[in-house]
């Protein structure tokens, strides 16, 4: 097993697009990321929640460059409710129809 490891980690290495590959399908910013499935309407709204500290991932305050993994849940806390999501899929473009926010996050 140690073996399979360690060649796939040198197979890596010698092919460095596997890295960046894998870095732009399972992770992306938490700014980028409120913005793209829809749960905030502009970016901006997305920083200033994140300057406020009222969003949470896996219950820590975070800023916007946190990165969001599939699995993570966010927690967005409102003056008088709190939303909670689930990372089912991180999207690859920029924007997504409301029609499929469901695709990327479940709400708990």
């Amino acid at each position: 097993m140690f073996l399979i490891g360690l060649l796939f980690n040198l197979y890596c290495k010698i092919w460095g697009v596997f890295y960046l590959t894998l870095a732009i399908i399972f992770i992306m910013r938490i700014d980028k990321f409120l913005n793209a499935v829809n749960i905030t309407k502009r970016r901006a709204v997305a920083e200033d929640m994140l300057a406020h500290k009222v969003v949470f991932i896996n219950g820590i305050a975070v800023k916007k460059a946190k990165e969001v993994k599939v699995g993570d849940t966010i927690e967005i806390k409102y003056l008088e409710k709190i939303d909670k999501f689930e990372v089912l899929q991180v999207p690859t473009s920029k924007s997504t129809p409301k029609s499929k926010m469901d695709e990327y996050v479940k709400v708990v």
